[in-house]
């Protein structure tokens, strides 16, 4: 069943309580910052050590894709169990007038879910299509389809949307009433992410020029 256009499910896990005003209730509140995002962070227990993954990720519907080896010992042992996967985006630095009420601007989500190994080979294809099309997208139309060996070499791991919150900060800094007069400067330094000039590769053929879709993707910067 889609979760699309519903309010997020709060479970004691996902409560947001610290600030609990910064929490974005929505079931599209969590994909735009799914969607925007293009690294995650996996949080999976392998041989009773906590271990977390930076990785790309990619979306369809209600299902996380994520990939990497199949030698890969973490995303084998997150195989029919409970992990935790989160995106961030650091949207800007907020000064205030003492230095506990220093903050940052940030969307964040945070997943539960059991994940699986996929096997099924259309899905694998439309898993590794979505974690491509999520960096670039446009980009796997252009490419040639994987080999049987890279897909050996390549697990695609995953997570249902099914628990999560998503947690938001914008705006000023929140000093006491008492500092508003105290001669700091206070205010906001935003971050934004650009993409530089494309780099072609020095094995490039003459005349292959730069596809619109790698220029769309400079221009999106970060979504």
């Amino acid at each position: 069943m889609t979760m699309l256009n519903q309010t997020l499910s709060i479970t004691e896990r996902t409560r947001v309580r610290r600030h609990s005003e910064r929490a974005q209730t929505e079931h599209a509140d969590l994909l735009a910052v799914l969607d925007a995002g293009m690294i995650c962070h996996v949080g999976v227990v392998v041989d009773g050590t906590p271990v977390v993954l930076p990785t790309a990720y990619g979306r369809v519907g209600d299902t996380l894709y994520l990939h990497g080896s199949s030698a890969n010992r973490s995303l084998h042992a997150a195989d029919g169990h409970e992990v935790c996967i989160t995106v961030t985006h650091f949207d800007g630095l907020v000064c205030a007038r003492a230095a506990f009420a220093h903050s940052v601007n940030y969307r964040s989500a945070l997943v539960f879910g059991t994940a699986r190994i996929v096997t099924d080979e259309a899905e694998r294809l439309t898993g590794l299509r979505a974690v491509t099309e999520q960096l670039i997208p446009g980009r796997w139309d252009s490419l040639r389809p994987p080999t049987r060996k890279e897909l050996a070499a390549t697990m695609v791991l995953a997570v249902p949307l099914t628990e999560a919150s998503v947690k938001v900060r914008t705006g000023p800094p929140k000093d006491d009433p008492a500092d508003l007069d105290s001669p700091v400067w206070a205010g906001v330094v935003p971050l934004t992410t650009v993409f530089g000039e494309p780099e072609p590769d020095p094995d490039l053929p003459p005349g292959i020029s730069t596809p619109d879709h790698i220029r769309a993707r400079m221009a999106l910067g970060s979504r």
